[in-house]
């Protein structure tokens, strides 16, 4: 199909424009090829001419595709809106790959791992399961970030 215009000779959009977007402020806003987001459900691929859906995100990695390469953001919760031509993320965390301090996320799966041993006495277990989750995630996403980070 050859694309005309950002159509594809079919009329349905060639590419997606992705914006994810916190209390904080606006982490993306660009126009990409795919998008892999994670439901509260499990993980959701978002094509151009997607059909339209409102989904609830969980604590997961999302990626998007431009051009060939891969780029990463570490979410938790929120929701996502994706019409055939953009997703729209508003997460309540998010976090680029390349932002993600390795180090502190170590310390915080550290911490987590130790209130869920029991070793602080009275441990509210769901938190420190959900601590532990997000620095997982957190530390899986840096790694797409290169061997420095």
């Amino acid at each position: 199909m050859a694309v005309q215009g950002g159509e594809t000779a079919r009329g349905r959009a060639a590419s997606i424009l992705l914006e994810i977007v916190t209390p904080e402020k606006r982490l993306v806003a660009e126009t990409v090829d795919e998008v892999v987001l994670p439901g509260t459900e499990g993980y959701l691929g978002v094509l151009p001419g997607h059909a339209p859906l409102l989904t609830a995100l969980g604590i997961g990695e999302l990626a998007f595709s431009r051009g060939g390469a891969r780029h990463y953001v570490s979410v938790a919760w929120g929701f996502a809106e994706v019409l055939p031509d953009r997703v729209n993320i508003l997460a309540e965390i998010a976090e680029r790959a390349e932002e993600i301090d390795r180090e502190r996320a170590a310390r915080a799966r550290d911490r987590a791992v130790g209130r869920l041993r029991g070793r602080d006495g009275e441990t509210d277990f769901r938190r420190a399961q959900v601590a532990l989750e997000k620095s997982l995630i957190r530390i899986q996403v840096a790694g797409h970030a290169g061997p420095d980070r």
